[in-house]
């Protein structure tokens, strides 16, 4: 090849590759396209969300074919029956023989929240981490069979787990509170979507560091909720259709806490009482135990508060001990408190009467305390020196020294504890179940179980009916056979048990004097 063709050759390239550069540089990929404007994609309108928003309820699954539901025992909501974590008046108080049967057992996402019962059937607020969802799921009691489920995506993080709160079912409806202050009104049944509140969005509720914690409460037909919001301290809601009936303005600058809303009955008013962030109050529950609220009666009036004890987290919710004395008690240090509430007339006087530490006398950090029969049951917290972590038992006349406490290697941690007829069930927070016998100012250990061979942080509190126990770790629900079983209802559900309403009556056994 002589050297005029290879320079004609190399100067060909070069121009053929200048091209192509200069080429590149003034083309334009997009130059066809164009600016997208609203509904030009035909979505239906309401389709468009935010980042932030939760469609509460946006999915359901029916699982498996429905059964017919049954009657029987009703475990319907935080604490039972009558709010206060004990069951009465069982068919066979005889336990099983032997180690207690577990029936079956489901796996959960990571979290404490625990299982209601209601006419044959389960309910746990669950959190699916695989869909970062919280997620309703509804199972058969006696088999541990999913009949369905209802979620709805809101992405979190583990803090101590997710789920940590405990359904309320009234007569027709399951109510439920996610971590993020999202409550879910479905069909108890059908699990078909009611109504449904973000309480961030809807009273600018703070939600607390460790997730919501406070248990929904139907009250009959009303839903109490405690938002403790910008405006609203707490309110009144018709079950069945969502519609607020009262509310109670938060002019005491109180903030959500962990604790739930307990109605007691105090200087004879019934009323709703509520630790927040910022102290304690007393809301009227007069004339609002049904959605039949008219005008001139007193429910949502707040008739007393106090600021004067108000630790930075609360956890377990407040005890009546007397006709006009409630026990408060805090972690952290916080130790225990207690509150007199006086009624002259149509005027209140609330008061601290006494506070301590942790060390010096009873105190819980996460369970609240059970008072059986005047005498008062707690586990006490890490802090509680060298009796940390033990059963123990008080008087109400005396909240510094026990009466009897477990011995040293009966230790619970943050495990929970209940009361059927005579026995205490107590669960070790590394899933180790222990009964005692409950005595006169004593109790005697009957067994221990071993049910969960790795138990981790099993804090959830435990359900009863029909003779079946449900107990949980952080990721597993078990149900366990303790007393012999008694012939089945020979037909379905007719109407609901009496024992979900009224929650107050009969009152709790008190000392025949105020102290």
């Amino acid at each position: 090849m002589n050297d005029k063709r290879i320079k004609w050759i190399t100067i060909g390239t070069v121009v053929f590759y200048l091209c192509l550069l200069i080429g590149w540089h003034f083309y334009d990929p997009v130059s066809d396209f164009t600016e997208a404007q609203p509904g030009a994609d035909n979505r239906p309108a309401g389709h468009v969300r935010k980042a932030d928003d939760v469609l509460i309820g946006e999915f359901f699954m029916k699982d498996s074919s429905m059964v017919m539901p049954v009657a029987g025992d009703e475990w319907p909501g935080f604490r039972g029956p009558r709010r206060d974590n004990q069951v009465v008046s069982t068919r066979n108080m005889t336990l099983e023989e032997g180690d207690f049967k577990e029936l079956w057992s489901v796996t959960t996402g990571e979290g404490h929240a625990a299982p209601v019962i209601s006419e044959g059937r389960v309910y746990v607020l669950d959190y699916d981490e695989g869909l970062s969802s919280d997620a309703l799921r509804c199972f058969d009691l006696m088999t541990g069979r999913q009949l369905w489920r209802r979620w709805y995506r809101v992405p979190m993080k583990r803090n101590h787990g997710f789920s940590r709160t405990i359904p309320a079912v009234s007569h027709a409806s399951v109510v439920t509170i996610g971590p993020e202050g999202h409550v879910m009104c479905c069909d108890k049944t059908t699990g078909a979507m009611l109504w449904s509140i973000d309480m961030k969005k809807r009273f600018s509720t703070e939600i607390p560091f460790w997730y919501t914690g406070q248990c929904p409460l139907i009250d009959n037909d009303v839903l109490v909720l405690a938002p403790a919001g910008k405006d609203t301290l707490m309110l009144g809601i018709d079950v069945k259709t969502g519609k607020t009936l009262w509310a109670t303005p938060n002019t005491v600058n109180f903030k959500m806490s962990h604790s739930s809303v307990i109605p007691m009955t105090l200087g004879g008013m019934p009323t709703y009482v509520y630790i927040g962030v910022g102290g304690v109050c007393g809301v009227s529950a007069e004339g609002g135990q049904s959605s039949d609220v008219t005008k001139g009666n007193h429910c949502g009036q707040l008739l007393w508060s106090v600021s004067k004890w108000q630790p930075s987290v609360v956890a377990p919710s407040p005890l009546q001990i007397s006709p006009n004395q409630v026990f408060l008690v805090a972690g952290y240090g916080a130790g225990g408190a207690l509150l007199q509430v006086d009624r002259q007339g149509t005027s209140w006087n609330a008061v601290i009467k006494e506070s301590y530490k942790a060390n010096e006398g009873m105190s819980s950090e996460q369970q609240t305390p059970i008072n059986y029969k005047g005498t008062l049951v707690t586990i006490l917290p890490k802090d509680g020196g060298g009796m940390r972590e033990r059963l123990a038992m008080y008087k109400p006349d005396n909240l510094h020294t026990p009466i009897w406490t477990s011995a040293a290697d009966e230790r619970f941690g943050l495990g929970p504890y209940i009361v059927i007829e005579d026995r205490l069930f107590a669960l070790k927070e590394d899933g180790e179940l222990y009964v005692y016998r409950l005595n006169a100012g004593s109790m005697t250990l009957l067994r221990k179980q071993r049910v969960f061979d790795e138990g981790i942080d099993a804090w959830g509190p435990m359900a009863y009916a029909d003779g079946l126990l449900l107990v949980r770790d952080s990721k597993t629900i078990k149900c366990l056979r303790i007393l012999n079983p008694s012939p089945p209802p020979s037909s379905p559900v007719a109407a609901i048990d009496v024992r979900l309403s009224p929650l107050r009556p009969p009152s709790p056994p008190f000392l025949a004097a105020p102290l």
